[in-house]
């Protein structure tokens, strides 16, 4: 795609009064006539041979540097282009439109090299949670820094945090879900504290939820802890270990969340890796099956039932609801586990991002997607005829790509400080600070300034 060209010429006649020359001298006027004429078909020459410089060349010729050079330019004309107010009010789907009317998707694409590399440090950012601070914890390598994620047909601006901000003036948000939703929300607030500091206004017992207050906006974020998003009983402590079943009501959703929705403007919701834990199934206050849970003499239902039924609650609850927040689904994130699980020597150790095609999803991260795909379909073909707005922040694909981006072992302070081969627990699901989820929130930015492209 190239501009738009405008050649514009000035072709003024000295002959600006051939009338006088009629009168002075015939013989003259002849001569001029046809210099005239002489000159004109040079002109019409030029003008065969200059559309013929404007054809695009073919592509054999056209070199890949000069497309590449190309495409730079025209994504940097993208993304001067005014934009229009805050808005994710529309069913939604990952499909855009550039200035030249041709659709873009932001979440197909690939990860490409950025020098300028992160947008804050763990110095620079007080709010990152000790499992997430890479640097701190003595990872070696920093090339993790340097990518970002390009669409393949679009530009995608980094993250405004000033511009964020002033959008948010007077308005709340809030992330539902696990502790990637934790995750995604400690990265925002990193962006956002180089403009301002937030100040921590409550916190529940475990400091699992959160709710922060940036004073000179008076906008507010939250992260509210519900990893199932419906009602639970969990078992489980902070490094996963597990005493009993998890005990699931299907048909209740979480009242965490639930009763704080009406105080919401914006809100980014997630479920996922939690259905994969063994647990117990109620309905209507009865045992209705399971998951993995031999011995158990019950029904197994697997956590596709549990999932479909969850999230189906969910997007009920949305559409049904009179306060009309704008909500983001965030699709679920597969994790880089090699040769085993977190719990059984599984490692992430890859330092640079995967190319397209060269890996896919796990089996279960597949099931779980499509699940998320299919429902939130129905929910959002539904919901655009009641004025909910709903849309799509497909994270899973980008995300699968980078598995360089993970702490690994470094989830603790140096852990190889005192014995090289110290055996170690590793994450290979949550993100490093700074790390590939900054990209995140440059969808999230996009989404909420341009939200009337993503219908």
């Amino acid at each position: 795609m190239v501009k738009e060209m405008k050649f514009e010429s000035s072709s003024s006649n000295p002959f600006s009064s051939p009338s006088s020359f009629l009168k002075h001298n015939h013989v003259f006027l002849k001569f001029a006539v046809c210099f005239l004429l002489v000159g004109l078909a040079f002109r019409f020459s030029d003008s065969i041979r200059l559309i013929s410089v404007l054809q695009p060349l073919p592509p054999s010729i056209e070199t890949e540097q000069e497309t590449e050079e190309t495409e730079s330019n025209v994504s940097s004309f993208l993304s001067q282009t005014p934009t229009s107010p805050p808005t994710i009010d529309s069913p939604a789907t990952n499909i855009t439109q550039n200035s030249e009317n041709v659709k873009c998707d932001i979440f197909t694409g690939e990860w490409v090299p950025d020098p300028s590399g992160p947008r804050y440090t763990n110095e620079s950012c007080p709010v990152i949670e000790s499992h997430q601070n890479c640097m701190k914890n003595g990872r070696p390598d920093s090339a993790y820094f340097y990518w970002r994620w390009n669409p393949r047909d679009c530009e995608l601006p980094k993250f405004n945090a000033q511009r964020f901000l002033a959008l948010m003036r007077n308005k709340s948000w809030a992330f539902i879900g696990d502790s990637i939703s934790r995750n995604h929300v400690q990265s925002l607030l990193c962006l956002l504290c180089q403009v301002e500091q937030a100040v921590e206004v409550y916190h529940d017992k475990e400091y699992r939820s959160k709710r922060w207050l940036f004073p000179s906006h008076n906008f507010t974020l939250s992260v509210i802890w519900t990893p199932f998003l419906v009602k639970a009983a969990t078992f489980e402590d902070m490094n996963g270990v597990s005493t009993s079943e998890i005990q699931l009501y299907l048909d209740k959703l979480d009242k965490t969340w639930t009763d704080q929705y009406t105080s919401l403007d914006y809100l980014v919701i997630s479920g996922g890796k939690w259905f994969l834990k063994t647990a117990i199934y109620y309905e209507n206050d009865t045992v209705s099956g399971c998951h993995y849970c031999p011995g158990k003499n019950l029904t197994e239902l697997g956590f596709e039932h549990a999932y479909r039924n969850a999230l189906r609650l969910v997007f009920n609850f949305i559409k049904g609801s009179d306060h009309k927040a704008s909500v983001l689904f965030r699709t679920t994130t597969p994790d880089h586990f090699e040769n085993g699980e977190w719990f059984s020597g599984g490692y992430c150790n890859r330092t640079v991002p995967f190319k397209e095609g060269k890996v896919d999803l796990k089996d279960a991260d597949t099931v779980m997607r499509n699940i998320e795909l299919e429902e939130f379909e129905k929910a959002s073909d539904k919901g655009a005829e009641e004025g909910v707005r709903l849309k799509l922040l497909d994270t899973t694909h980008l995300s699968l790509l980078r598995p360089d981006g993970h702490p690994g072992p470094y989830r603790q302070f140096q852990p190889f400080a005192k014995d090289q081969n110290a055996k170690v627990q590793t994450d290979c699901l949550h993100w490093c600070l700074p790390g590939p989820i900054d990209s995140w929130n440059d969808l999230v930015m996009e989404m909420l300034i341009n939200g009337e492209k993503y219908k």
